[in-house]
Order: C-alpha cells, then sequence, then structure tokens
C-alpha cells in the first residue's frame, strides 16, 4: 500500500522536517510513496532543507540509500555540508511552522485547500498544518 511521509513535525536532534525528507526517499525507494509526492521529490521543501544544509539532494538521497539513522544521516549533513547549532534549528523550525501564513506561499496553501477540499477549513494556516489534515493525521 502506497502511504504519505511520516508528520513534518517530526525532529531529527531537533530539527523538523528533515525527518519527513527522508521517509520520503525510502519510501519512494521501496516503492511504496503515495504517487502524489515523487513528482516533487527533491523541490519544495526538500530543496529548502537541502540548501539550508548547504548538501546536494542527490548526494542526500545516496546516503540514505547506504543506510543509516536519521540522526547520523543528519551528523553527515553536518559534516558535508555546514553545522546547524541551536539557534539555526530554531530558525528553521520557526520558519518552517509558518510557511503559508501571510506570505508568499499563501497563494499555494489556498489552492492546495481547495483541491483537497479542504477550503473551508480556516484552522490551516501553514502548509505544515495542511500536510497534517491532507494526509490524515488530523481532522
Amino acid at each position: 500500500m502506497k502511504t504519505p511521509p511520516i508528520s513534518a513535525y517530526q525532529e531529527t536532534l531537533g530539527m523538523i522536517y528533515f525527518a519527513r525528507m527522508l521517509d520520503k526517499i525510502r519510501r519512494h525507494a521501496a516503492g511504496s510513496l503515495r504517487e502524489d509526492f515523487c513528482d516533487n521529490l527533491g523541490s519544495g521543501f526538500d530543496s529548502r532543507c537541502t540548501g539550508f544544509l548547504r548538501v546536494k539532494y542527490d548526494e542526500l538521497v545516496a546516503k540514505v540509500l547506504e543506510g543509516g539513522s536519521d540522526e547520523e544521516i543528519l551528523q553527515w549533513c553536518f559534516q558535508a555540508g555546514r553545522a546547524l547549532d541551536e539557534g539555526d534549528i530554531f530558525i528553521w523550525n520557526l520558519y518552517l511552522k509558518k510557511v503559508g501564513w501571510n506570505d508568499g506561499v499563501s497563494e499555494i496553501l489556498a489552492r492546495r485547500k481547495k483541491e483537497s477540499g479542504l477550503d473551508g477549513r480556516d484552522e490551516i494556516q501553514t502548509m505544515l498544518e495542511y500536510f497534517e489534515y491532507d494526509e490524515g493525521r488530523k481532522i
């Protein structure tokens, strides 16, 4: 059965979204990632995350497919790209938790909510909240 990835709120060494990106990579390689996620692998938040870490997405995919825990792979990112300190992770998490709320992504969020039949759900104000509802973790 093909399924969506884990929640973007899942933390790895305090950093949100990273575990979701790795989960998508692993599920895609296993053929179990829901089809609507496959076309955007490496783009969107994946691209923003790898850019923030200063690693190339293709190199990250290769590292993930070699094996290792999420924590080990994030530590590899800190070595291969740049190490994040507590302040960097705090800024990343705050940024990601607000994407879609009165910013350049608001229009995309509104479109996705409409496409998913969630346009009447005013409590969904950010992309991460949208993921939670669209993927069935919240109703």
